[in-house]
């Protein structure tokens, strides 16, 4: 599977531009997932539920499944914590695989840049960062590295579709 990363500093947009291009991607007929690295403890599960209490007696794994959707939750029990390649290899094969975080794996990615942020662009010491979405212009990044401007959705989609080699596809009909 193609794997698109999308990175940035805390406040920098990242989410807001993933959810921008999973509704863009989709639309031109790409079949898109995607995969979320949080920092903080998170739970999918509320307590006192059916499989919250399965989970809090002890299971490992918990599966809900519904005629809408199905979740797997996975306690890690101790257990480290699984790597990007490991999380991929249990998704279903989509076109491209969209990941908001895991700035220190290897896989190429975009990063998301906004003026007023504190720290320097990742760009500036990452080799696998392939082009940075912004809204200044940065004056010292790698001659190789893309700028986009981080408000031309169409203008990163396209890169992306370009980039990473996505299959044409009609775009989806409009369910309007």
């Amino acid at each position: 599977m193609k794997v698109a990363g999308i990175v940035g500093w805390h406040n920098s947009g990242k989410t807001t531009l993933v959810v921008a291009l999973v509704q863009e991607l989709t639309a031109r007929g790409h079949r898109v997932s995607t995969i979320k690295h949080a920092h903080h403890e998170f739970d999918v599960d509320t307590p006192g539920k059916d499989s919250w209490l399965h989970r809090d007696a002890g299971a490992t794994e918990v599966m809900v499944g519904s005629g809408k959707r199905w979740a797997l939750m996975h306690e890690l029990r101790g257990s480290r914590e699984p790597d990007l390649e490991e999380l991929i290899n249990r998704m279903n094969p989509v076109d491209i695989v969209l990941v908001e975080g895991f700035k220190n794996a290897g896989h190429e990615k975009i990063e998301v840049f906004r003026d007023g942020l504190d720290d320097p662009p990742i760009a500036y010491s990452s080799e696998s960062v392939v082009a940075v979405a912004s809204d200044i212009a940065l004056d010292q990044l790698k001659s190789e590295i893309i700028h986009l401007d981080v408000d031309d959705l169409t203008g990163i989609a396209d890169f992306i579709e370009q980039h990473w080699s996505l299959p044409l596809h009609e775009p989806a009909a409009d369910s309007a």
